[in-house]
């Protein structure tokens, strides 16, 4: 198996947004209030070509198969960023891949000096909760900032700096 991890591409958009389309249904997560209807989601290329920005793809035989990225919280404090549209197919699970996106994402964000990652996610999503428990992220009580994801249960936050 071959695989890679590269920044996100705008010829990547159409198969990240079938990514986030196709896996998050799969959860539960596809209803209002989920991050499957950010207008985002069409060009994820433009929205994380900013300096506070950054999103992966993983391939796996030439084929994208995941990915995640972090940006600035909406709405939260400057030095917060977010660990933002971190989903993968179901044949690029348990292959260390999700483990490997979110060390490029964390780095990305110590480059860009934040000093916290927040993520929120949902109930159904437990090998990924098991991935951000191994990564350091702590749960907090309630979310932060104003991303729109009223339908997220669980909140996380990493102190950059600690690492």
């Amino acid at each position: 198996m071959n695989f890679g991890i590269r920044q996100i591409t705008s010829s990547d958009n159409e198969a990240v947004a079938n990514i986030i389309r196709t896996v998050m249904p799969e959860f539960g997560a596809g209803g209002a209030g989920f991050a499957i209807h950010d207008r985002e989601v069409d060009d994820m290329h433009r929205a994380y070509s900013t300096p506070y920005s950054a999103y992966y793809v993983c391939e796996v035989n030439g084929k994208i198969v995941g990915g995640g990225g972090i940006g600035p919280l909406q709405g939260g404090p400057e030095d917060y960023c977010e660990l933002k549209k971190m989903y993968f197919l179901p044949e690029a699970r348990g292959l260390g891949l999700g483990r490997r996106v979110l060390e490029a994402c964390i780095q990305a964000a110590q480059e860009k000096r934040y000093s916290f990652c927040y993520l929120e996610t949902f109930n159904t999503m437990g090998k990924a909760m098991n991935l951000y428990d191994k990564a350091g992220f702590k749960k907090i009580p309630g979310p932060l900032g104003s991303t729109g994801h009223f339908a997220c249960d669980r909140f996380y936050l990493l102190d950059l700096k600690s690492i």
